[in-house]
């Protein structure tokens, strides 16, 4: 038999390619693949399984409601599901951060919540420019790549992306908030020809970008300068959010309350497809119906989101057991990067890789990578960086045999000594 995937399916898959076998089960970390082999997951769904495949505390709450008889598809309608995601979202983490936030389902990808937030954006304010950074990257429909920076994304678009300008990223320059000085200048100057934007929109964690992490005082100084101009702040959580930086929002340890967030990816907990556009109530203009979609009401996704919430951030336990996970991944890292010149450490939290000085090491690495069992992809406008975004929940021995793996790829492919933990 021919094989499908390559003979129906078109050509614009991407993953498969690097990652040429057939998938058949999961757990946890782990992929098992046709033949038997089984993989380490450092990929994670490129974010959207924070806490690994099949996690048995989402999956039995999951069969239990589908065999029930529940409700699934619900458009916008109440369904206990919904009620219960909602009063837990709330309970467990708007009210611990002294977050005041209305929550809107729009349609359940992350693309999806960006184009909500740029909406709202503009409806509020009146006006219609929006500000995003270097190297971004905020989803695939048409409002997403206007305000995302990598050229081959946006070339696919295949018509002018309009309505918002790209301003420098922490450390694009000299690695100072003086990175700020263009910004602020032209808000001041009535003589600038720059239109005062509805928004800027910014992820602390540059996930595709080559995972570029903004400073805490930059955020803050960034977070200030929009109060002081009236320009709302929107802060894309999808990659880093969830407990992926280390907190359920990335942006908690700056401080800074986000007049609007968004959220997708693991925030079902499973792999099933939600997002959420968070916002302060006095932005909540919408007319009803005037953004929407079909999906909105994915019943299941709302069991399991709700499951996930309980599971894992019902107290500060997880995130404690959390700091070491992460503590461990970035000494390991270091210690890899060591090894080669020019090499170092890009990222936060377990959004996490190294970035190589030969922009090929990294494709090479993966590669060897996979041959050895372990899924890790890459990064940057360059796929400079190898990107390793395990499950939060992953095992120490997991973790451990991971980087093994990860080290053993290095040395072959940059010829390095071998490391005496590995």
């Amino acid at each position: 038999m021919s094989n499908i995937f390559e003979t129906l399916e078109s050509e614009v898959r991407s993953y498969c390619r690097s990652w040429p076998v057939v998938f058949t089960h999961a757990k946890g970390a782990t992929q098992t693949s046709e033949d038997g082999t089984e993989y380490l997951d450092f990929f994670s769904g490129a974010g959207a399984l924070n806490y690994g495949h099949n996690n048995p505390a989402l999956t039995k709450p999951l069969l239990d409601y589908l065999s029930s008889g529940a409700v699934v598809h619900s458009m916008d309608m109440m369904t206990p599901a919904k009620r219960e995601f909602l009063v837990t979202f709330q309970e467990l983490i708007l009210k611990p951060r002294h977050l005041d936030y209305k929550v809107m389902f729009p349609g359940p990808t992350g693309t999806n919540t960006v184009e909500a937030a740029l909406k709202l954006a503009r409806k509020v304010t009146g006006r219609q420019h929006i500000l995003s950074f270097t190297n971004a990257f905020h989803g695939m429909t048409l409002g997403s790549l206007s305000v995302t920076g990598n050229s081959l994304k946006r070339k696919g678009a295949g018509i002018p992306l309009t309505n918002s300008s790209k301003i420098p990223y922490d450390d694009y320059f000299d690695g100072t908030t003086a990175d700020f000085m263009w910004l602020e200048r032209v808000l001041e100057d009535s003589g600038s020809g720059v239109d005062k934007p509805a928004a800027v929109i910014v992820e602390t964690v540059q996930g595709e970008g080559g995972l570029r992490a903004a400073r805490i005082e930059w955020l803050r100084s960034l977070a200030a300068l929009l109060k002081r101009h009236d320009i709302l702040l929107i802060v894309d959580d999808v990659q880093a959010g969830c407990g992926r930086t280390g907190t359920f929002f990335s942006f908690e340890e700056a401080g800074i309350e986000p007049d609007i967030v968004c959220v997708s990816k693991s925030i079902s907990g499973y792999g099933l497809p939600m997002a959420l556009t968070l916002f302060r109530p006095e932005l909540d203009v919408w007319e009803p119906g005037e953004h929407n979609g079909t999906f909105r009401g994915h019943n299941p996704a709302f069991v399991t989101a709700t499951a996930a919430l309980r599971t894992y951030w019902a107290d500060d336990k997880f995130q404690q057991q959390l700091a070491g996970t992460i503590e461990t991944l970035h000494r390991g890292l270091e210690e890899i990067a060591g090894t080669v010149e020019g090499a170092g450490l890009r990222g936060r939290g377990l959004l996490v890789g190294i970035i190589f000085p030969d922009l090929e090491t990294a494709s090479k690495v993966a590669a060897e990578a996979f041959a050895n069992g372990l899924l890790v992809e890459t990064s940057g406008p360059d796929d400079e960086v190898v990107k390793l975004m395990p499950p939060l929940t992953v095992t120490d021995e997991e973790l451990g045999r991971g980087l093994a793996i990860l080290a053993a790829a290095v040395r072959t492919v940059a010829g390095t000594p071998a490391l005496a933990s590995a």
